[in-house]
């Protein structure tokens, strides 16, 4: 068939004449109007010469028009030129008599990729093609999903790798669920819940075939046993329907051969002008494969919570066995250690400043060395020490307690100038005073030390509202900073970004703010480079929930994005 578009021709009344003894056709028309555009599926009609004979609104708005805009327009001017090469042959085939079904990705008016599946009908009448209808369905969602289920089985698999080939199996049956999800079905009742008009959409999805179904009640087409998910009063639904111009209700659903599926369904009142009742219109959708999909989903974070558990136990009682094995290490070291400390005062005592210089070199070096490692072992101790000690939890305001701190450093530090910046409205949290002021001081303390080189120096403590939850505090400095991509034990006892000549410490304070963090139930994280100085962000429980904050529309919008 030669698909060259022909230009723009008149074209007469699309619509069949009216059927002999009807006396309200402009009703029928309007009904059918009224249905078509409450389907979110985009629908049309357009006949051989590509002339559209109908839309409804959600083809129509598609392309910036209204639907009565639409008729009369040529597919050309309607589907962007770049699109026609794609489409032009699926068309032919349909005005062949070949019925098309395709998937395929569009952009909408804002830009954002959509996928959609299009179905091209052929209008046969009397072994004649007439036109085509044209039907598109929104499937972004389906396919958002399969991306979710993907990401969840890969996460499974890294989790649990025994299971990688059970999991494998599992993602693939989520994908034939999700492809199962059918069209939708419509068909009329009247005011009753009679059946008046069975489409056949309808017939599709139940089976019935129309003569079957005209006069009989709908909530045949339910199932009596829900097995007490969802059970839904059909005529509690039509009421409901009719009180409220629409209502929506979820349950099992029955076909023709017995089987049952799980569906959504819309019943909406249908009135006229003058607001008389004229019927009801029925849509349901099949989501048997969303419902199964929801389910294995949740038996596998079951699963994973079990494995997660049982793994958790595991550290536990790892990690209390570390505790205990550094606690008696520290205990033991500390001995001989302290044996080594009075042997070399001893010996300096006795060589006094008669020794040649370099043998006093050596034992300054070992006392100095004695001291760092008598400081690690008490780092190593107090380690241990606090992932065994109770967390005494109560309300703990932070602005005195960051007043005390920072009194104490100033004290050490009389000769740094440092600009100290404390947010003077710090919450309640909730919490061991002790700890935080344990955890703060170390943080402090280390922006102290890395700021040395700069005058003056700054040091900020704040907080802030997490835009996925909570609150987070900070605390950032302007010093030297460091390389975070070089930084991959960063919070590991006794490693250092710097080495001990150019900074003082043994690397222990991180490791015990995060241990402190992580005893009150937050995360401690950093932002740093080097030359831009470093933040240290961390999430304490507050004492009670503040209200919620309102953002402005711009805000509102990036935290979408």
């Amino acid at each position: 068939m030669d698909m060259t578009l022909p230009p723009h021709t008149s074209f007469g009344d699309a619509r069949e004449p009216a059927s002999q003894g009807s006396s309200h056709p402009s009703d029928t028309e309007s009904l059918l109007r009224s249905i078509t555009d409450r389907i979110p599926a985009r629908l049309a009609y357009y006949d051989k010469d590509l002339v559209c004979r109908y839309s409804n609104a959600a083809h129509a708005s598609r392309y910036g028009r209204k639907p009565e805009e639409m008729v009369g327009s040529h597919l050309s001017e309607v589907v962007r030129p770049d699109l026609l090469p794609e489409i032009l042959p699926r068309v032919a085939a349909a005005l062949s008599g070949h019925a098309q079904t395709f998937e395929a990705e569009r952009t909408d008016a804002n830009g954002q990729r959509r996928y959609y599946e299009i179905h091209y009908l052929p209008d046969r009448r009397n072994d004649d093609i007439h036109g085509i209808f044209i039907e598109l369905h929104d499937i972004t969602e389906r396919r958002r999903t399969e991306e979710i289920v993907l990401n969840a089985n890969q996460d499974l698999e890294e989790r649990v790798r025994a299971r990688s080939a059970e999991l494998f199996r599992s993602e693939q049956r989520f994908r034939l669920m999700v492809d199962a999800i059918q069209d939708y079905c419509i068909y009329f009742v009247d005011e009753n819940g009679q059946i008046n008009e069975w489409s056949e959409s309808a017939q599709r999805l139940h089976g019935h075939r129309r003569d079957q179904m005209n006069g009989r009640p709908f909530k045949v087409l339910l199932a009596t046993d829900n097995a007490g998910e969802d059970e839904v009063d059909p005529d509690q639904v039509l009421r409901l329907a009719k009180a409220h111009g629409q209502w929506e209700s979820r349950g099992w659903r029955l076909r023709d051969d017995g089987s049952r599926f799980w569906a959504h369904t819309v019943l909406t009142a249908l009135r006229n002008e003058a607001g008389e009742l004229q019927g009801l219109s029925v849509i349901t959708r099949d989501m048997t494969a969303a419902k199964s999909l929801e389910d294995v989903m949740n038996d596998l974070n079951k699963e994973l919570e079990k494995r997660v558990a049982e793994r958790t136990q595991q550290l536990v009682a790892a990690n209390k066995d570390l505790d205990v094995f550094s606690h008696m290490v520290s205990h033991d070291l500390r001995a001989p250690l302290r044996h080594i400390s009075s042997f070399v005062t001893l010996l300096q005592e006795q060589i006094g400043q008669s020794g040649d210089v370099l043998t006093l070199q050596y034992l300054n070096s070992i006392v100095k060395s004695s001291k760092r490692m008598s400081h690690m072992i008490e780092g190593l101790l107090e380690y241990a020490r606090l992932g065994r000690v109770a967390v005494e939890m109560q309300p703990v305001p932070l602005s005195p307690l960051l007043e005390s701190v920072v009194a104490h450093l100033r004290q050490e530090n009389p000769d740094r100038h440092i600009d100290w910046i404390i947010d003077p409205e710090l919450p309640v949290v909730k919490g061991d005073a002790m700890m935080l002021a344990q955890a703060f001081g170390y943080l402090l303390n280390n922006s102290v030390k890395y700021t040395r080189p700069r005058d003056p120096a700054e040091i900020e403590v704040g907080w802030q509202v997490n835009p996925v939850g909570g609150r987070t505090f900070f605390v950032r400095d302007n010093g030297v900073g460091f390389d975070l991509e070089k930084a991959h034990n960063l919070f590991v006892m006794f490693q250092r970004q710097h080495h001990s000549m150019d900074f003082e410490g043994t690397g222990t304070g991180l490791s015990l703010s995060q241990r402190i963090i992580e005893r009150h139930g937050g995360r401690i994280w950093c932002e740093s480079a080097p030359g831009q100085g470093c933040t240290f962000y961390f999430n304490l429980p507050l004492e009670e929930e503040l209200p919620e904050l309102t953002f402005p529309e711009s805000a509102m919008a990036s935290l979408v994005i």
